[in-house]
C-alpha cells in the first residue's frame, strides 16, 4: 500500500480545530487547578483566549487562501477537489494530485511546492 498524503487545506484547518480545544483546556485547567491564585489563573485563561483567537485567524486565512484555490477533478474518486500549490493531494481518497506537466510520474513530494525549486527549474 502507498503512502497516505494529506491535503494542505485539510492540515491547516486541523491546526485551527487543535487550536480552539487547546485554549478551552488550558482555560479549563486554570480554572480547575489555579483558584486559589487569581493572577496564575488570569493568566491561564488569557492563554487559552489567545489560542482561541488565534484559531479564529487561522481560520480566517485558510478561508481567504482556500477562494484562490484550483478545482480539479480527482482522477481516481472523480470528486472535485481543491488544490493549493504545484503540489497537493485529494481532500477525499488523499491521490497525489499535480497540475505541473513536468512534475507528472514522479514521486510525489511537497518540496516541489517551495519556491527555490521553481525557481531552479
Amino acid at each position: 500500500m502507498g503512502a497516505k498524503y494529506s491535503n494542505k487545506i485539510n492540515k491547516i484547518r486541523t491546526f485551527a480545530l487543535v487550536l480552539v480545544f487547546a485554549g478551552i483546556v488550558i482555560m479549563y485547567l486554570g480554572l480547575l487547578f489555579l483558584q486559589t491564585s487569581q493572577i496564575m489563573m488570569t493568566l491561564f485563561m488569557l492563554l487559552g483566549f489567545l489560542a482561541i483567537i488565534a484559531s479564529t485567524v487561522v481560520y480566517f486565512w485558510i478561508g481567504m487562501l482556500s477562494s484562490k484555490t484550483v478545482q480539479v477533478q480527482c482522477p481516481n474518486c472523480e470528486k472535485y477537489t481543491k488544490m493549493l500549490g504545484r503540489v497537493d493531494a485529494c481532500m477525499y481518497c488523499s491521490e497525489p494530485l499535480t497540475l505541473d506537466k513536468s512534475l507528472e510520474g514522479k514521486e510525489f513530494d511537497e518540496k516541489y511546492n517551495q519556491k527555490k525549486l521553481k525557481e531552479e527549474k
